[in-house]
């Protein structure tokens, strides 16, 4: 958005609050829909499952009784590894979701400055002495 002539200043500013106002309700509904990811996975043989939300919070683990016949080690590491998958899918939703709304955010332009608003006061100045 380019800066308006001083008569256009109020649909200017009706036009920058309306897209921030898009804007706002646009992070708001990123924060929404990461509240809704749930990312999950499993381990290649099916006994471990785990599932991840938006946030990296563990939200399910399943282990399959079978699952304890491997052994205390072997288990925990296929545990570590279904649990890293999961949370890290979820980051990775997260953060689409959250690059998304943020491109979005940067489509607002820059606010005014004091430039601005000096060369108004300057320009009706020269035209009240015009």
């Amino acid at each position: 958005m380019r800066p308006p002539a001083p008569e256009d200043d109020a649909e200017f500013l009706a036009r920058y609050v309306e897209r921030s106002q898009e804007i706002i309700r646009g992070i708001r509904a990123a924060q929404v829909a990461i509240g809704q990811v749930e990312s999950r996975a499993e381990s290649r043989d099916g006994l471990v499952e785990a599932a991840a939300d938006g946030h990296g919070r563990l939200t399910r683990l399943r282990i399959d009784p079978r699952a304890l016949r491997q052994g205390e080690r072997a288990l925990g590491g296929q545990v570590a590894a279904v649990l890293r998958a999961a949370q890290e899918e979820a980051a990775r939703q997260a953060q689409e979701i959250a690059d998304e709304a943020s491109e979005r955010a940067g489509a607002l332009p820059e606010p005014l400055d004091e430039t601005f608003v000096r060369d108004r006061v300057e320009q009706a100045a020269h035209d009240l002495l015009s």
